[in-house]
């Protein structure tokens, strides 16, 4: 396969209500979308927001502007990982897997020219961050698993076999929040009309005047060969590979994906590894709210303390060497 040299092209058609929406070429010709808060040039350092498996950049809403906001003044990218939200679909399915989802996180960062940087990973977001740990650790300067671990609970896969890429289609997103709270309130009893409506146009999208889900469903085949009878593969290598990084972990109360004895082990190997449990919610807890804005804020701003960066330095430049 030829390799394509990853170059930027303004984005004309996709709008934001925040950030600026650009699409980086990644290494086979696919277009990978990225929202962009901040400029590059900003003091802080560099954060990147990686979403989940059927998930996209728009869970970082709320979360990605506020950290990129005075007084930080930080250069903050969230990234649709191909076949979500608005990034090209893959004509290929077999290519919705780590190995190329890691490759494609590399060509955005040598195309917006990011050092490094807080990588915050929401589920497959921090499978990938954990992993970046382990073959690009100077990409890293401090990583976020949100309600992710090197262990994954059966339990949790086999609810996620079950619906994603199986949802219906309908035909306003009060509908889908009403389908989306029959399926997850078990997991999110206290979520408000407002919220389930906010995850529902996170989950949708129009596309041709109708509602048409957010990724490709091309993804659920990537699910299709586990077992859930048989253990999972895990990751304590690659959780390991973080051990000199600041580490914050962010679990959902009801997760059926991160259990609390997978922390448990998490913090047996990283006794200063920061958990936060966010009450009511399940997998994967909304980033939201005043507290844990706030929480996420000062760990990013415990980060930069760390790498000598400051809203008034600069932060270190990124390796010079080409992604391979």
């Amino acid at each position: 396969m030829n390799k394509i040299s990853p170059h930027l092209v303004a984005d004309t058609s996709v709008g934001t209500l925040k950030g600026k929406s650009l699409f980086v070429t990644a290494q086979d010709g696919l277009r990978l979308h990225v929202c962009e808060y901040g400029k590059r040039s900003a003091p802080g350092l560099p954060v990147v927001c990686l979403p989940g498996l059927a998930r996209t950049g728009a869970d970082f809403d709320i979360l990605a502007p506020v950290l990129a906001a005075k007084p930080q003044h930080r250069h903050v990218i969230v990234i649709d990982s191909r076949g979500r939200g608005h990034s090209d679909h893959d004509s290929d399915h077999g290519n919705y897997n780590c190995a190329v989802e890691l490759a494609d996180i590399v060509s955005v960062l040598f195309a917006l020219d990011v050092g490094p940087a807080v990588f915050i990973g929401s589920s497959r977001g921090g499978v990938l961050s954990m992993t970046m740990g382990a073959v690009h650790p100077s990409a890293l300067a401090g990583v976020i698993l949100h309600d992710v671990g090197p262990v994954t609970d059966p339990k949790g896969m086999a609810r996620l076999k079950g619906y994603v890429g199986k949802l219906p289609h309908p035909r306003s997103f009060e509908e889908g929040a009403d389908i989306l709270r029959r399926l997850m309130s078990a997991q999110f009893p206290k979520l408000t009309e407002d919220q389930w409506l906010g995850v529902a146009r996170r989950t949708w999208h129009i596309k041709h005047g109708a509602l048409k889900l957010a990724y490709d469903v091309g993804i659920a085949r990537t699910l299709a060969g586990i077992d859930i009878e048989r253990p999972l593969p895990t990751l304590w290598h690659e959780f390991d590979s973080l051990a000199d990084l600041p580490l914050m972990v962010i679990r959902g109360e009801n997760s059926d994906i991160l259990s609390a004895d997978t922390v448990s082990e998490m913090r047996k190997r990283r006794k200063q590894m920061e958990l936060i449990e966010v009450p009511d919610q399940g997998h994967v807890p909304l980033l939201e709210g005043k507290e844990l804005l706030g929480s996420i804020i000062r760990f990013v701003e415990d980060c930069e303390a760390a790498n000598g960066c400051s809203p008034t330095t600069t932060p270190a430049a990124r390796p010079t060497e080409a992604p391979a």
